[in-house]
């Protein structure tokens, strides 16, 4: 059956990416087939889901498999799958438009961006899989139909990348998908049993499901037939369709049976990375409960890092049955750079993502590859300096979301934490905690550390002076989300974190208590400091002598248990809107500019000069 062909425009975005697609990827094509079969693959997956909840349609379906084939001389390659198919809406909704909100940043980075393998590799992050067909076709034809629907309900979908598409109701006895390609002219290698069966591979070999090509037998070879026997021709034999790809679950085999390659073609597999991960942590956890992890810790950060709610790094398996992808309840939004797979034998394989909130079963199975993510880390940050040195300057700024929200992790992320200080070497990050306490004095209690909106800034704060005349080592903190990791974390092996800008030190031990010097000169300083808060009573809460300061004539500093400046600036320009305490003004009154302010006599000139300080 068919009715008129009806034509459609693209979405706006949508004929954009095509046409960058096709003229910008041009360096590594072949990418294509590991995106079209990992679309069947997805189908698959779906229609086993839902062939759990109603068993008529994998009777529809029968075997599940993915086929590709090819004809040289019509310079077609069709790929083929018996999965859960498209109805005539979802083709539109899934093909005609962009459905994922990072597509059309990726189409802003191949239009900026002159590097077409770099893109390549990264084309399966953003939900565009599909329009890599046109990488390699000049045409490419859709026929589809929905698991479950009647045979009349198939759709015959077909493009040329040039703005527009048509749409046709068929007549399609087997649901699922065929996609038909017409290769372009530079791309006729792709017609080809070799090149497609080492594709296939390269990039497939570990899909759960069988990806068969025909395997056509040779010819029996000459002189097979006895002496003195005439040759009588040999019957034809017929094609079979051969898998190609191993199609096992690759984290259900015995670890000592798996190669490192294999290891990292599936991580390229599921993270569309082409670098080898950095780490990787394959456990088989008994008991109680009974599930599988294979988790992989990248080399490299992925573009999308810093967005909170885009995470699609863990497939939830149950039984060897693929439920979900970005399955966020198994894995915290601080390991959102993790990717993997859990395989659980006890979750019911009619879950949802309903019944993965608050369900004991899964906390626990959240709880324990937390603990073996951060394990993995600890091991590496022990015995693999350099290598951790990597992982944290790519990935430290989200690991230390984990203090903020994971109160029973607190501990071993706290231990995972890296920072510059001012004995450290520039800017890097290097020095953790227990580094910091390893080479505090005896009589030292406190970690002081202090907060800015850079690096040069908080190096260079008069805070600093005391601590550096006395060699007392201070953290230097100065990403955004170190405000939120010292309010987290008050205290550390026993020392409590203090800031170098805010209240009482609590030095006294650590440089000599100078009480007597004070006191001789207190009512002259007391006289002093009232006068210059007289004048600055509209912008400081009081004036008081500083023990900070050695070079510099004064510092503002917050009591301690207020917002710190450098917090106030983040909520500022976050919008917030608050009314800021006032600080505290600590002056160095053996500062030249202090002795001049202390000689004035005329009140005008005083004021200003007090506004100066």
């Amino acid at each position: 059956m068919s009715d008129t062909i009806e034509t459609r425009a693209f979405e706006t975005e949508t004929d954009q990416l095509l046409k960058l697609m096709i003229h910008s990827l041009y360096s590594n094509k072949e990418i294509f087939l590991r995106e079209l079969i990992s679309n069947a693959s997805d189908a698959l997956d779906k229609l086993r889901y839902e062939g759990y909840q109603n068993g008529d349609l994998l009777k529809e379906s029968g075997d599940l498999v993915i086929r590709v084939d090819f004809d040289k001389d019509a310079n077609q390659v069709v790929i083929r799958d018996n999965g859960i198919g498209m109805s005539r809406d979802e083709v539109m909704a899934n093909i005609g438009t962009i459905a994922h909100s990072g597509t059309a940043e990726f189409a802003k980075m191949l239009a900026e961006n002159k590097d077409g393998e770099t893109d390549a590799n990264v084309i399966g992050q953003f939900g565009v899989g599909f329009y890599s067909s046109f990488i390699v076709a000049d045409k490419v034809t859709v026929e589809t139909r929905r698991a479950g629907e009647q045979s009349d309900a198939g759709v015959r979908w077909q493009s040329e990348g040039t703005g527009e598409y048509t749409l046709e109701s068929i007549d399609r006895p087997q649901c699922g998908t065929e996609i038909t390609l017409h290769l372009r002219e530079d791309s006729l290698e792709f017609a080809d049993q070799y090149r497609l069966e080492s594709l296939i591979r390269k990039y497939s070999d570990h899909i759960t499901f069988p990806v068969e090509m025909l395997q056509v037998p040779p010819p029996p070879a000459p002189g097979d037939e006895e002496e003195g026997e005439e040759a009588t021709p040999a019957e034809p034999q017929d094609p079979e369709w051969k898998a190609v790809n191993k199609a096992t679950a690759l984290w259900a085999q015995p670890r000592n049976e798996i190669g490192e390659d294999e290891y990292n073609e599936f991580y390229q597999q599921l993270s569309y990375d082409f670098e080898k991960p950095l780490a990787r942590i394959h456990s088989r956890v008994e008991g109680k409960q009974e599930y599988t992890l294979l988790l992989y810790l990248p080399t490299n950060p992925p573009f999308d890092l810093y967005d909170r709610d885009r995470r699609h790094g863990i497939k939830l398996y149950v039984k060897r049955v693929f439920i979900m992808d970005d399955a966020e309840q198994l894995m915290p939004a601080y390991l959102r750079f993790v990717k993997g797979v859990i395989d659980s034998d006890d979750l019911p394989l009619n879950v949802s993502r309903e019944i993965l909130q608050g369900n004991k079963l899964v906390d626990s199975i959240r709880s324990g590859a937390t603990r073996k993510v951060l394990d993995c880390l600890k091991d590496i940050a022990e015995k693999e300096s350099d290598k951790y040195q990597t992982f944290w300057d790519n990935f430290g700024k989200v690991l230390k979301e984990g203090l903020v929200d994971d109160f029973t992790n607190k501990e071993r992320i706290a231990r995972l934490l890296r920072f510059a200080t001012t004995q450290g070497s520039g800017q890097e990050q290097n020095v953790s905690l227990d580094d910091y306490i390893g080479r505090m004095g005896e009589k030292q209690e406190k970690i002081y550390y202090i907060t800015a909106d850079s690096y040069g800034a908080a190096s260079s704060s008069p805070h600093l002076e005391v601590f550096r005349k006395h060699d007392i080592e201070v953290l230097l903190l100065s990403d955004p989300i170190d405000e939120w990791v010292v309010s987290s974390l008050p205290e550390f092996e026993g020392k409590s974190l203090q800031s170098v800008s805010k209240g009482e030190l609590g030095l006294e031990e650590l440089i000599g208590d100078q009480a007597s010097d004070d006191e001789q000169k207190s009512e002259e300083q007391e006289s002093f400091t009232e006068q210059i808060a007289e004048v600055l009573k509209d912008r400081v809460d009081s004036v008081r002598v500083t023990r900070r300061l050695t070079d510099s004539p004064a510092c503002l500093v917050k009591s301690e248990h207020e917002m710190s400046a450098n917090m106030e600036r983040i909520m500022k320009s976050a919008g917030q809107t608050f009314e800021a305490a006032k600080p505290a003004l600590e002056i160095n009154p053996e500062h030249k500019l202090l002795q001049r302010l202390k000689a004035e006599t005329a009140e005008d000139v005083f004021a200003d000069l007090a506004q100066v300080v």
